[in-house]
């Protein structure tokens, strides 16, 4: 029987020969991923030994206990900014992010994010897998990419989300426009990306089984003078995957100031709409509820910046 303390959970493994992560998710009321990184830290131990892997298959009979240590505050403030809010239940909530919001405060960017918003929205209801109070977040989008997000407020959601974004069952789909019009207009992506060993800034395409695998279809939905209106599915999500896959075929995003350089013709056009980001919207987000199973999809229509730019290249 499972004993509980303020601080320390314990017990014995009850059923042999499933994964430990697993086995002690059941048994402790913990969710999976937060039994994995308190593996990681150190804080699992079975039949008295500090446990170093999840995979590890447990016996039955086997004891275990689990260090739990209190969840840290969240270091952000709530602050009340204006949020789109596309969904919002008991579990998770869909934001439509405009381009120029920070997802996650680090260093440069400590305040004024969609955490620090919401913080306030959720009045602190936001999942806090991980060790840290209510952060939420379970994938991102750069600062100058708008479009949707999901975000869960419970664990449990957390959790399903995570597993979903894991075995790569959640429906995304960019709208981009690219320098010049992709040949040929539909294909497929693929390549493995990992930080620049050259700016440790910039993502890279890299040797397979250095980085991270990372597929991305594309198809052209309309050639523009110059330029083309690109849909962007995803197969894996990486950070920058789709600046850097498209960048890759010679066709990188108008406005990217890290991966792309733009065409002589349309830097004029460009200045003088004052565009001034990598021209890519989050514009579908598919899953199932992570509680309930029922299917959900969002789509947001193209922000009115990258509107006025598809008009000037004639769509």
């Amino acid at each position: 029987m499972m004993s509980q303390s303020a601080e320390t959970l314990s017990g014995v493994i009850a059923e042999g020969g499933q994964r430990l992560d697993k086995a002690l998710a059941e048994a402790s009321g913990l969710s999976r991923e937060r039994v994995k990184a308190l593996v990681g830290e150190g804080a699992v131990t079975l039949d008295g030994q500090v446990v170093g892997q999840v995979s590890l298959k447990a016996a039955a009979g086997a004891s275990w206990a689990i260090r739990v240590p209190a969840a840290s505050a969240a270091s952000a403030a709530a602050q009340d900014i204006p949020l789109a809010v596309v969904y919002e239940d008991a579990a998770l909530i869909v934001i439509d992010k405009p381009a120029g919001l920070v997802v996650h405060p680090a260093a440069g960017n400590l305040d004024g994010t969609l955490v620090n918003a919401l913080l306030h929205h959720c009045r602190g209801q936001l999942s806090g897998i991980g060790g840290v109070a209510r952060p939420g977040i379970v994938h991102r989008i750069d600062k100058e990419t708008s479009g949707l997000l999901v975000v869960a407020k419970t664990d449990a959601a957390h959790e399903g989300l995570a597993r979903q974004f894991a075995d790569h069952s959640i429906a995304r789909a960019y709208r981009a426009i690219t320098a010049g019009v992709p040949v040929p207009a539909a294909g497929t992506i693929r390549g493995a990306i990992a930080r620049s060993s050259h700016d440790r800034k910039k993502m890279a395409l890299v040797d397979d089984g250095r980085g991270k695998h990372a597929v991305t279809h594309y198809r052209v939905l309309q050639p523009l003078d110059g330029a083309a209106l690109v849909e962007c599915r995803l197969e894996t999500g990486r950070t920058h995957q789709v600046r850097v896959h498209l960048s890759s075929i010679g066709h990188s995003l108008l406005g990217d100031p890290v991966y792309g350089r733009c065409p002589p013709r349309l830097r004029p056009l460009l200045a003088a709409l004052g565009f001034r980001r990598q021209a890519l919207h989050a514009a579908e987000l598919g899953f199932l509820h992570p509680i309930d199973g029922r299917p959900l999809h969002f789509t947001s229509p193209t922000p009115v910046d990258m509107q006025a730019l598809l008009v000037e290249l004639g769509i």
